[in-house]
């Protein structure tokens, strides 16, 4: 089953508006917060998000 890309986004700025200082530029890091804060079994899910709010956090440090 292929994972919306919308579904993606919406729960990593969930997860970015309720913990904004958790998040950081590292991947592993926010896989293992992502998999602490969400009951998504999913590794793949898992691992979209964590990359997307890895991506944003990394475009917030540049500018």
């Amino acid at each position: 089953m292929a994972i919306k890309p919308a579904y993606v986004k919406k729960t990593g700025r969930l997860l970015m508006e309720r913990y904004p200082k958790a998040f950081s530029t590292d991947f592993e890091h926010n896989k293992d917060l992502v998999d602490e804060l969400t009951n998504i079994e999913s590794k793949g899910v898992r691992n979209r998000i964590a990359g997307y709010v890895t991506h944003k956090q990394g475009s917030t440090v540049e500018a």
